[in-house]
């Protein structure tokens, strides 16, 4: 499955290229650069080329592979505790009515209740 992908998305990367360069052939090639049909053409080349490269872009982006600047980054330290899913270690655990432990779901719910400051 992995090497499918890859040649996917390389085809698609060789697809959008071509349009970019038939884009620009258009540009080069024509003498006057303002007709209608030149800048149809331009645009539709430039179109098609970003329709062909958002796949393989995705991709890399999902992977981790393609930086994407004034992005943060999630962080691979354990965040302060405070957020949802969150269980502070340092809490007593939590128990129903029977003495059974509570699931971490209901456990975060009511850390994330119990922190609420009323005015």
């Amino acid at each position: 499955m992995n090497r499918e992908l890859g040649l996917l998305n390389l085809i698609c990367l060789l697809v959008a290229l071509g349009f970019l360069v038939l884009a620009i052939v258009s540009v080069i090639a024509s003498g006057d650069f303002f007709t209608i049909d030149n800048l149809f053409i331009i645009t539709v080349s430039l179109v098609m080329a970003l329709l062909f490269a958002i796949n393989p872009l995705l991709y890399l982006k999902s992977e981790g592979r393609l930086p994407v600047p004034f992005m943060k980054r999630k962080s691979i330290a354990a965040p302060a505790g405070g957020e949802w899913g969150q269980i502070r270690s340092q809490a007593p655990p939590l128990l129903d009515a029977k003495g059974r432990p509570m699931p971490p779901d209901v456990r975060a719910i009511v850390s994330r209740l119990g922190t609420r400051k009323e005015a």
